[in-house]
């Protein structure tokens, strides 16, 4: 076989392998996604923020969800959503295949399961120039007014802890953020990373640096989906032992998020 033929051989092998490695996964539990050719995953802020310059959404979720469309090997379509309700909605009803939900006892019924938690994240409060707030523990007080973002794990949670304070419920983060600029509420309650987003935009602004609790992002599937959630379960797992979601933080570039434990046996 002369040298110009091998070569040909050569190159014909590689693309017949690229073929074969770009094919989706043959697992039957993602059967309707495979033949769908797409997965469509349903996300809302603060899961996500948009690049200046391209606006293509950005942040440890989306890094997450694209690596599990690369796993599946399907092309990744990802669906904006201004709230928690409206996912529900999505996955339930609508074009959502997979969305993001941080486990609340609340939503235990409102989706079709949760996957174990893929990540970590504190939630605490952002506190304007001049507050004399210094820890979580002096917010929970008399005629202190706190902005929350309605159905949001972290204000699903406070509620169950605030017992002085007021909270001043708004339907988007941004929402919050205005109250707190307007000099509406004495804070803004959240998770860690979104808050020292927002900080950047209020000068002299600080956020608190214990924290109130936690949220433990899990990716969820419509209802009637249990083979799919299966599936995706065990990526997570795959995907927090083997560095996978440790890089999706790291690709994301913003700081305040930690990969989840194991899940337990």
């Amino acid at each position: 076989m002369n040298m110009g033929l091998r070569l040909l051989v050569a190159v014909a092998l590689l693309l017949v392998a690229a073929s074969t490695n770009a094919q989706p996964t043959s697992d039957p539990r993602i059967a309707d996604l495979v033949q769908a050719g797409k997965v469509r995953f349903g996300t809302f802020p603060p899961q996500y923020t948009k690049d200046s310059a391209t606006n293509d959404l950005k942040g440890p979720w989306v890094e997450v969800m694209r690596a599990l469309g690369s796993h599946m090997k399907l092309p990744v379509v990802l669906i904006e959503l201004p709230t928690p309700p409206r996912l529900v909605e999505c996955l339930n009803n609508g074009p959502c295949d997979i969305g993001s939900l941080g486990f609340d006892p609340t939503r235990a019924d409102q989706v079709g399961g949760f996957t174990p938690p893929f990540m970590q994240v504190e939630y605490t409060y952002l506190v304007p120039a001049g507050s004399t707030v210094r820890t979580v523990a002096d917010m929970d007080r008399p005629g202190v007014r706190i902005a929350a973002v309605r159905n949001h794990a972290s204000t699903l949670s406070l509620g169950r802890i605030a017992k002085l304070a007021e909270l001043v419920i708004a339907d988007t983060p941004d929402a919050a953020f205005a109250l707190l600029r307007s000099a509406k509420v004495d804070a803004w309650a959240s998770v860690r990373p979104a808050l020292m987003e927002y900080a950047t935009e209020l000068p002299g602004s600080r956020v608190i640096a214990d924290s109130y609790g936690a949220n433990f992002p899990a990716l969820v599937v419509p209802k009637g989906q249990p083979a799919r959630l299966a599936y995706i379960s065990e990526f997570v797992e795959e995907a927090k032992a083997s560095g996978v979601v440790q890089r999706a933080i790291d690709r994301a570039g913003q700081p305040g998020y930690r990969v989840a434990a194991p899940a337990k046996r």
